[in-house]
């Protein structure tokens, strides 16, 4: 990251969940929806998901965020098992580094308690950045989600392995 500086990446804290859940929402409207139709953003970005339900899936997970001038600007969790659950960096922070800083904090994590390989359910607009940084797809999936279908892969990396 070229501007490194400007930058902190820190471990997620609960006061973090309403800003990450503010963030998500607007990636999937705003970069998400070049590959989704309205009703799947709708669906998948939904006004009704829960603050507190949204902050407890961070609970027992190696979750981070970054943060510039006081704001997050992306985050990410993983599960004990090694699964990347949730990565969206901000639309207007896209380029910088921000999403391979996170994933190699990841990376580092699953190394150090011994997860053998990382998997995640990449979406299509995310799909070619973790190609980039080695994962492999293990299979095209459609899931639902609030009534919506959408389409995903289920991506898999060995902690191991270098990034391109």
């Amino acid at each position: 990251m070229d501007d490194s500086a400007s930058l902190q990446l820190r471990p997620f804290r609960s006061g973090d969940a309403e800003a990450c859940l503010d963030l998500f929402r607007d990636c999937v409207h705003r970069v998400n929806s070049r590959d989704c139709t309205d009703d799947q953003i709708e669906a998948w970005a939904s006004p009704t998901i829960e603050l507190e339900s949204w902050r407890a899936r961070f609970d027992d997970r190696f979750a981070y965020v970054v943060i510039e001038n006081e704001s997050v600007v992306g985050f990410t969790d993983m599960t004990r098992d090694g699964h990347l659950d949730r990565l969206f960096v901000s639309d207007d922070h896209q380029g910088r580094g921000i999403a391979r800083r996170l994933v190699e904090r990841l990376l580092s994590d699953a190394a150090e308690e011994s997860i053998q390989e990382i998997t995640t359910d990449a979406s299509i607009t995310a799909k070619p950045f973790f190609l980039r940084m080695g994962f492999s797809v293990v299979r095209e999936q459609s899931v639902e989600c609030r009534g919506a279908w959408l389409t995903n892969y289920r991506m898999r990396r060995a902690t191991h392995v270098e990034a391109s």
